[in-house]
């Protein structure tokens, strides 16, 4: 029995798996998700009616033809993310990565042990909360086609669904003063858990690239998942980055990131220019390439990402999606580009001027004259109007300086009057 609001550690969590790793017939599916939290299952399933993301997962078929079930309230990200690495390195196990459109295709040789990590698609969280219910409930139907496939093939195995960090920070109720400084500082220790990747030509480093979630989805369907890749495991090629003093390209090759594609190149291009307008040099993310197997160009343009020379560009979301602050245009003259979509959270990186191989002051790319502002400046200036002509008319109200009387000749006021 683990208390509410427990976090489990590492050497927890391997010692509550360890029933699970050691039994004989080991067939293990890790269903892995960019962020989840307990509070999610209640949350979505209370505040949209009838209408359950989870219905796979809280299936009551499901959990009574198990003999047992475990819920952790909340586990260490460390934990997490170094999950797979333990499950690896706990035995023999076969490691078979599952996209969307293998699923129905998947093969599973019940004599040995069996890992299957399917990776789901991220969550858009940080634009609305309908994103989310339709990304949770796409991920809902992908466990329970899998469930389902290895039941009606009379497999048993066990499950382990969770995410690589929390959907949602709980509040501590013993911390009056500066709660708020304290849990943004404890969201950026989670968010920073691992360094950027640098790219070093020579003893100077030219590049550093960091981002919590960097994902890619090929055909609308197969979701490509290149976080752990690119900075945990750090199974990329960076030899073919270039760097100059005006232009750098950070060069990130893949060897079968997934069954299908035998190599897959991202290229970030980057300038640095001179403007006269502001008299200083800005440096600009320019396009974002991606090659898959040595010949398929998609090209894409970035818009709304650049930042003075000195410092780096940071920005939460960046993306194909139109609602993302900085945008990936696909190139019109390019037709592979419509068969990507491209999907990074908390971007930072930067191409010049680094020093101590560390991050500059970060530019965002959100400005300070958000469309909120906008809005709310426009109306207050109308309203201000507004009263500012009504007292005006009040003002040039006059009283009468002539009255009736009735015990008199009737009052004549001319009309030039």
């Amino acid at each position: 029995a683990v208390h509410e609001g427990k976090v489990v550690s590492e050497q927890e969590l391997t010692a509550l798996l360890q029933p699970l790793l050691t039994q004989n017939s080991r067939n293990l599916v890790l269903f892995l998700q960019d962020r989840l939290s307990i509070d999610d299952f209640t949350y979505f399933s209370e505040s949209y009616g009838n209408k359950n993301p989870f219905q796979n997962v809280q299936a009551s078929e499901i959990l009574q033809s198990s003999p047992s079930s475990l819920v952790l309230p909340a586990v260490d990200c460390k934990a997490t993310k170094y999950l797979l690495n333990v499950l690896q390195e706990s035995g023999d196990w076969k490691l078979t990565n599952v996209t969307n459109l293998n699923v129905s295709q998947l093969e599973v040789n019940a004599s040995n042990p069996n890992l299957l990590v399917v990776q789901l698609q991220p969550l858009a969280s940080d634009l609305k909360e309908i994103s989310t219910l339709e990304a949770i409930a796409e991920n809902d139907k992908i466990i329970g086609r899998v469930t389902m496939d290895l039941q009606e093939r009379g497999i048993h195995f066990s499950v382990i669904y969770t995410a690589a960090r929390p959907s949602r920070v709980s509040r501590r109720t013993d911390v009056v003063a500066e709660l708020r400084r304290q849990l943004m500082a404890a969201e950026e220790e989670e968010s920073s858990s691992y360094p950027p990747l640098n790219v070093t030509i020579g003893n100077d480093t030219c590049i550093l690239f960091y981002a919590s979630n960097f994902s890619l989805k090929a055909n609308s369907s197969v979701l490509i998942d290149l976080t752990n890749a690119t900075f945990l495991a750090q199974n990329v090629d960076i030899s073919a980055s270039e760097c100059t003093d005006s232009n750098t390209t950070l060069s990130l090759k893949y060897t079968r990131p997934v069954n299908g594609i035998s190599s897959l190149e991202i290229r970030f291009l980057m300038t640095n220019k001179f403007y006269e307008v502001s008299a200083r040099r800005w440096s600009t993310l320019d396009s974002v390439e991606i090659v898959q197997d040595g010949e398929k160009l998609a090209k894409f343009i970035v818009s709304g990402s650049s930042a003075p020379a000195e410092y780096s560009f940071h920005c939460q979301l960046v993306g194909t999606s139109n609602l993302y602050p900085a945008r990936l245009d696909r190139d019109p003259s390019n037709n592979e580009a419509k068969n990507w979509d491209v999907f990074i959270s908390n971007l930072q990186i930067q191409g010049f001027n680094i020093v101590n191989n560390q991050f500059s002051y970060a530019s965002d790319c959100t400005g300070f004259f958000t469309p909120g502002i906008w809005m709310g400046l426009v109306t207050s200036i109308i309203l201000l109007w507004i009263l500012t002509y009504g007292i005006h008319m009040i003002m040039q109200l006059t009283t009468n300086s002539r009255f009736d009387d009735p015990k008199g000749p009737a009052l004549s006021v001319p009309q030039t009057e």
